[in-house]
C-alpha cells in the first residue's frame, strides 16, 4: 500500500503516546503515575456543567453555524477586548473543535508547498506536523534554558529567508512555562511583522501565570501587529474542559473568512453543547480558575525545588502553564541501573519500565538535553513520583 505524502511524514505525538503506555500499564493494575498529560487535573467548574446540561434539556443540539454560535462569537470578542484589549468583531472569530484546529486551519491558509515556518524550539510537538501537512518547511529556532528557552530579535533574524511566511509564538511556552516580557514580545513580533512574516500566538495558557507575571498578547503591539497576528486560544487548560473540544481564533477578517471555508469541509462548527458552555465559562463566576492556579503554584514550587537537590538534574522556575523542563543530559553520561542512556528517550522509557514513573521525553519538543513534567497531577502523586525518580537515579 502507497499511503500519502502526509500519512508517511507527519510522526505520532509523542505526549499522547507516553500518556497511553502509561495507561496500558495502569489498567494492568500497575501502580502507575503519570506526569505526561498536558491537561488539568482539576474538574470542570459546575457552572460550566450546568450550562451544558441546559443546553441539551432545552435542546440545543443542532448544526451551528461553521465559524461559531453568535452568542459565543460575542462573548469572545468581549472577552478579548476586557482580557487583551484586542477589538474584535465577530466575523473576526473562527469557533474550533479546539485550539488545536484553529491553529491547523490558520497554518492550511497561510503556507503553501515551499513556505517555510519559523518554530522557537523548544516547542509544542504539533506545530512542525502541521506545517509539513501543510507542504511546508518547519525551521527550528533552537534555545537553550541558558537564555531561558527564549529567542530574540537578533536570533529570529538570522533564519528568515524569503520563503518565511509564519512565525510561531507561545507564552506562556509548552513545554517550559516560559513568559516574554512587552518588551521582549515586541522587539521579535515587531521585527517579524515589518519583515511581512505572518505570526500565530498561541495564548492557551494565558490565565496559568505566577509571580505577578503579566500576559501580553501580541496583537496589541501596534497597528501593523494587529494585521499579522493571528491569536489562538481555548478552554481546555483554564477551564479543564479538555474532553470539551473547543477553541478558537482572531485575526484579519480575510483569514478568518478563509480558514472558515476550510472548516466547512472539515468538521463544520464544534459541538453545539459545548459552545452554550463556553459562554458561561467566559461569563460566569472565574472561582474556579484563581483556586486551580493556587494550588498550581504550590505544586511548581515544590517539584523544582525537589528536582534542583537531585545530581545530574537542574531546573528553571516556570513563570506560566503547568509544566517544568528539567535539563537531565547529565545523566546521559553513565549507566543508570546497568543500562546505557543517551538520550531523553532511553531515560523516559527506563524510569517508566523500572519505577513506573511517567515523563515525556524531551526530543518531541526539540530539545533532548531536557524532559517534560507535567505537574497537573496531585500533590501526593508528585511526591511519591520524584520519590521514586530520586531513589532510582540514587541507586
Amino acid at each position: 500500500m502507497t499511503l500519502s505524502r502526509i500519512a508517511r511524514e507527519v510522526k505520532t505525538s509523542a505526549t499522547l503516546a507516553i500518556t497511553a503506555k502509561a495507561k496500558q500499564l495502569a489498567a494492568k493494575g500497575v501502580d502507575v503515575i503519570g506526569f505526561g498529560a498536558g491537561e488539568p487535573d482539576f474538574d470542570v467548574p459546575e457552572n460550566v456543567k450546568n450550562a451544558a446540561i441546559k443546553a441539551i434539556k432545552d435542546g440545543y443540539n443542532k448544526y451551528t453555524p461553521t465559524a461559531g454560535a453568535p452568542d459565543l462569537k460575542e462573548a469572545i470578542c468581549e472577552k478579548l477586548l476586557k482580557d487583551n484589549q484586542l477589538k474584535y468583531t465577530p466575523s473576526q472569530i473562527l469557533v474550533s473543535a479546539g485550539a488545536k484546529q484553529a491553529i491547523l486551519n490558520i497554518v492550511l491558509v497561510l503556507c503553501d508547498s515551499g513556505d517555510e515556518a519559523i518554530i522557537p524550539s523548544p516547542y509544542w510537538v504539533s506545530y512542525s506536523e502541521m506545517v509539513i501537512m501543510a507542504g511546508a518547511k518547519p525551521v527550528f529556532l533552537n534555545t537553550t534554558d541558558r537564555e531561558h528557552f527564549k529567542i530574540t530579535k537578533e536570533t529570529l533574524a538570522k533564519v528568515i529567508t524569503p520563503r518565511t511566511k509564519m512565525l510561531f509564538m507561545n507564552s506562556p511556552n509548552n513545554p517550559t512555562g516560559m513568559v516574554y516580557t512587552e518588551k521582549e514580545l515586541r522587539e521579535i513580533v515587531c521585527f517579524a511583522v515589518e519583515k511581512g512574516i505572518y505570526v500565530i500566538s498561541d495564548e492557551i495558557y494565558e490565565k496559568i501565570l505566577y509571580d505577578g507575571v503579566k500576559h501580553i498578547s501580541p496583537a496589541t503591539l501596534g497597528d501593523e501587529c494587529y494585521k499579522k497576528v493571528i491569536t489562538v486560544n481555548g478552554f481546555s487548560k483554564v477551564y479543564s474542559m479538555t474532553g470539551w473540544r473547543l477553541g478558537y481564533a482572531a485575526g484579519p477578517e480575510e483569514i478568518i473568512k478563509a480558514a472558515t471555508n476550510i472548516q466547512d469541509h472539515t468538521t463544520s462548527g464544534a459541538n453545539s453543547i459545548t459552545q452554550k458552555a463556553g459562554v458561561e465559562a467566559l461569563k460566569g463566576n472565574q472561582d474556579p480558575v484563581i483556586f486551580m492556579i493556587k494550588e498550581f503554584d504550590k505544586r511548581r514550587r515544590y517539584i523544582v525545588e525537589r528536582l534542583n537537590k537531585i545530581k545530574g538534574v537542574s531546573c528553571l522556575l516556570p513563570q506560566g502553564a503547568f509544566y517544568v523542563f528539567p535539563r537531565v543530559s547529565d545523566l546521559y553520561k553513565r549507566k543508570i541501573a546497568g543500562q546505557s542512556v543517551a538520550n531523553s528517550f532511553d531515560l523516559v522509557n527506563l524510569l517508566l519500565e523500572k519505577t513506573f514513573v511517567a515523563f515525556v521525553p524531551g526530543a518531541p519538543f526539540g530539545a533532548d538535553d531536557y524532559i517534560r513534567i507535567s505537574y497537573a497531577t496531585s500533590m501526593a502523586n508528585i511526591e511519591k513520583g520524584i520519590d521514586r525518580f530520586e531513589k532510582f537515579l540514587g541507586s
